[in-house]
């Protein structure tokens, strides 16, 4: 592929987590988040998008989401659990997906807050309708889901290189 390939990155936040007496990193879903994690697959589902590639945190909330979602999705795509997703800030989220190769056209994220809203906010220097406008107006809740496309090689992901196509939560705010 050619590094002017249109790309697109859906970033996902997990859904809902419990909070048992368990270190951050082990917390399970809760009980809302196992009903919303099929939804945000059935929305990934309707987007069309065949993913080449998930990137998806080590943390248990993360792991249960994805698990959950990609039972919705027609297509099972390469999964790779990538700890450094875990607690990223916005550089090192724009740094990992500077490393994605250039043969992944599609990308699917599923990472945390802040860097989830942080990454779809800094991306979108455009956007398709009201979609900018929901997404800052109800920030990234809980099994959000941001699709952000952009044209070149992943390795000049930036600030500002793409538009925001798609914004979804399992509240539909």
């Amino acid at each position: 592929m050619s590094a002017d390939t249109p790309r697109r990155i859906a970033l996902l936040r997990h859904a809902k987590a419990d909070w048992p007496e368990v270190s951050d990193h082990d917390r399970p879903l809760a009980e809302r988040g196992r009903k919303d994690a099929p939804a945000v697959g059935l929305k990934l589902a309707e987007t069309g998008i065949v993913f080449d590639l998930a990137l998806c945190s080590t943390a248990a909330r993360t792991r249960e989401t994805w698990k959950l979602a990609v039972q919705e999705m027609p297509h099972r795509p390469k999964t790779h659990y990538e700890e450094r997703l875990y607690d990223a800030s916005l550089g090192e989220l724009i740094a990992l997906l500077n490393e994605t190769s250039d043969e992944v056209s599609d990308l699917l994220v599923i990472g945390h807050n802040p860097g989830m809203h942080a990454l779809a906010d800094a991306l979108s220097a455009r956007a398709e309708g009201e979609t900018l406008t929901r997404m800052t107006r109800t920030g990234f809740p809980t099994a959000a889901l941001a699709v952000v496309s952009f044209t070149g090689s992943w390795k000049s992901v930036e600030h500002g290189v793409g538009t925001l196509l798609d914004y979804w939560t399992p509240k539909g705010l």
